[in-house]
């Protein structure tokens, strides 16, 4: 018989190749960033090497998530290999992933220092992030016509961190989001002490276009951390707590995943929003306790806009988001460290804190330095239109 020539079966293939388009198109996308490689070790204390930790733990992150059907890995590197910092975010654009994540070591030259931290891209002036960043940025003096690629960037020169244009009012919200929960699943699931959430400026984060974070596990200078690090069952458990936070966040902010619109990663213009640096903040040295987010905070393209504290002024008008919790506030002073003022909006099953309301940016910049003195690190600038909540460059057009 001539298979070929029977309708109905042509008829079953190609429902078949449509299915399977549509099911392939529906998965989540995660890309998975081992920190170093090759020639790049990374930190390196007592025997323990960054690269190769890190590498081991995405691999078993990826095992974990490829088990899930509607899940996608997209990996940096998957031997010990080097990829510059901006080819490692460009995998990821390509790929059009959903989120980002780069899984690193920390080091510090106090030995007694140990704990997790999670970064987001962004600007902050906190000597202990800005160092973070600068030694992690410092890889690209490692590629290749790196002045020339890297435009004149100089990942010693703090100055250089803030003449960086970045997209990140779009996805700083869902960045936090997930980096929360991967804190929340350290601390829940590993009894890991956590150092919270945190704003620095990664070159590797910089150029993804997408939800991003960079992972910090742990200290390798700490000779119990480090041990751990290293170990098979220390890096099962971090791999697994942080695969665990990653399905967590895909089944609260994309669900199956279908039906979502949006711009893919590959398609994305060259970042164009500034991000103010006039205003300085001065934190107390060593300060970082501030930095810890305590709930996530929604995906803002796929959730409502907010039911509560609508507003209805025409023109346009600015408010810096503080934080989101999954518990209604009261919302008097002595809940927000001493800041007036202060509104909220329910948005899924979240509410979302506001501080200000004003129609100038110069004024919404100033209130932005005063929250992060008072403690809120990754509060940023949200903007309304004729009473629509748009992009801050939108609200600044005239």
């Amino acid at each position: 018989m001539n298979y070929m020539n029977c309708p109905k079966f042509l008829y079953i293939i190609g429902l078949f190749l449509v299915s399977s388009t549509i099911y392939s198109q529906s998965k989540f996308k995660v890309a998975l960033d081992a920190g170093h490689g090759d020639h790049d070790y990374g930190a390196v204390y007592h025997g323990h090497i960054e690269k190769n930790i890190a590498l081991a733990v995405v691999l078993k992150v990826g095992k974990i998530l490829e088990k899930n059907q509607n899940i996608e890995v997209i990996y940096t590197r998957k031997t010990d290999v080097f990829i510059g910092l901006i080819e490692r975010a460009n995998i990821a654009n390509r790929a059009d992933a959903n989120i980002f994540v780069s899984i690193h070591c920390n080091a510090n030259k106090n030995t007694e220092a140990c704990g997790s931290e999670t970064y987001v891209m962004g600007m902050s002036k906190i000597a202990s992030n800005l160092q973070a960043a600068k030694e992690e940025n410092d890889v690209i003096t490692m590629e290749k016509d790196y002045k020339q690629k890297y435009a004149g960037f100089d990942p010693k020169s703090p100055e250089s961190f803030f003449g960086m244009t970045i997209m990140q009012e779009e996805y700083l919200e869902s960045s936090i989001a997930l980096a929360g929960k991967i804190q929340n699943r350290f601390i829940d699931d590993i009894n890991r002490k956590s150092r919270g959430v945190k704003q620095a400026p990664f070159m590797v984060l910089h150029k993804a276009y997408m939800p991003r974070v960079l992972v910090e596990m742990g200290f390798i200078s700490n000779p119990a951390e480090g041990a751990f690090l290293d170990s098979e069952s220390g890096q099962q458990e971090f791999a697994e707590a942080i695969a665990n936070a990653i399905i967590s966040y895909k089944k609260e902010f994309y669900g199956t995943g279908e039906g979502d619109d949006f711009i893919k990663p590959s398609q994305k213009m060259t970042p164009s929003v500034v991000i103010d640096s006039s205003k300085t903040v001065t934190p107390k040295k060593g300060d970082v306790k501030n930095n810890t987010i305590k709930k996530p905070e929604v995906k803002p393209e796929v959730k409502p806009e907010p039911k509560q504290d609508v507003v209805e002024s025409t023109g346009s008008v600015f408010k810096v988001q503080l934080s989101a919790s999954g518990k209604k506030i009261e919302t008097v002073p002595s809940n927000f460290n001493g800041l007036n003022g202060i509104s909220y909006s329910l948005e899924g099953n979240l509410y979302k804190y506001t501080y200000g309301n004003t129609a100038s940016y110069d004024e919404a910049k100033r209130m932005l330095s005063e929250a992060k003195a008072k403690g809120y690190t990754s509060a940023f600038i949200i903007a309304f239109k004729n009473g629509k909540k748009v992009s801050v460059q939108e609200a600044l057009k005239q």
